[in-house]
């Protein structure tokens, strides 16, 4: 009679997380994104919300939790139900940079989320204020070894992508520049074209109106191969640093433990959003975003391959957060 009862608990217990998953979900969702309203992260969230809200006919509501290179954000979800009611919009410091960049984090970069799919990778530009008598990769190199730490750039905060990317260049390039570090993109950006700092990287959506306007140069972009939207533009690689790369990616987590079935619903509706014709045209290549919406498997891939690059840029540029 104990194993007939325990075997009936154990069916009972199968078919109710299979109601779980076919149910999902019947309330509201929270979408988590680590930035200020506005930005990159905030923009790709809103838009995800948007279409899980249309699909599912429940509410997903975007909460921003900007602060401290996402730990705010991310501390936030690893506590949460692992119901699939939290979900976050995940940048790669998150995984790749925060683990090598802080002596202690809140949160278990390897064990405390649960990887549900890709989103879309971020190539970088390398912009300068136009004043600065450099044209190219090549120009800018020669002219910082003429000035060995004169020509200044700018970064979102130490350990932003910004930051890190011009770490890499200088490690590739021998050349030594000096950093200024601020609060967000926007106002390094500004400060490029207003002349007060002389270059940056930065997102090529971010960079891409305002060379077109004339108020910055772009050098190059930090993308593996020229870009199908701009295909005039050089990458850094092919402009005298062989293998360099300044790519950014995003990728949607929930917290530890999360059921299999509701993580593939999810990941499903992640791919047949970024293959909606309409998304990629007026979203994708508006923003200049290139999707890798995939497995989990594949984003845990991503996050491993990742890794050991950034964590030997912080260390061989020595640059920790106590």
């Amino acid at each position: 009679m104990r194993i007939w009862i325990a075997l009936a608990a154990a069916i009972g217990a199968v078919n109710a997380a299979a109601a779980q998953v076919a149910d999902y979900p019947v309330k509201p969702i929270t979408m988590i994104v680590p930035a200020a309203p506005g930005g990159v992260t905030d923009v790709l969230g809103r838009m995800l919300a948007q279409r899980f809200t249309q699909a599912w006919g429940q509410q997903v509501v975007v909460e921003n939790k900007p602060g401290a290179n996402n730990q705010i954000a991310a501390e936030f979800v690893t506590k949460s139900e692992p119901d699939g009611y939290t979900l976050f919009i995940g940048p790669e410091t998150t995984f790749v940079v925060n683990p090598s960049l802080y002596a202690r984090l809140p949160y278990d970069a390897s064990k405390g989320f649960s990887p549900i799919c890709g989103l879309v990778t971020i190539n970088h530009a390398l912009i300068t204020n136009p004043a600065l008598p450099a044209h190219n990769v090549k120009d800018l190199i020669a002219l910082a070894r003429e000035k060995p730490g004169e020509i200044n750039y700018g970064t979102y905060g130490i350990g932003s992508s910004g930051h890190l990317n011009m770490e890499l260049f200088q490690a590739l390039s021998g050349v030594k520049f000096q950093a200024v570090h601020y609060k967000g993109a926007t106002p390094a950006l500004a400060d490029v074209m207003a002349g007060h700092i002389q270059m940056m990287f930065v997102s090529v959506g971010s960079a891409v109106p305002q060379w077109k306007a004339g108020a910055v140069n772009l050098l190059a972009v930090g993308a593996r191969e020229r870009m199908r939207l701009l295909p005039e533009v050089p990458t850094i690689a092919e402009s005298g640093l062989p293998g360099y790369e300044a790519v950014s990616w995003f990728g949607l987590f929930g917290p530890p433990g999360m059921p299999a079935g509701i993580v593939a619903k999810i990941s499903e509706e992640v791919g047949r959003t970024f293959s909606d014709p309409e998304i990629k045209q007026d979203f994708l290549d508006r923003q200049y975003f290139e999707s890798i919406a995939g497995t989990p498997q594949e984003l845990v891939s991503r996050i491993r391959s990742d890794e050991p690059k950034w964590r030997k840029v912080i260390d061989d540029a020595k640059v920790r957060v106590e």
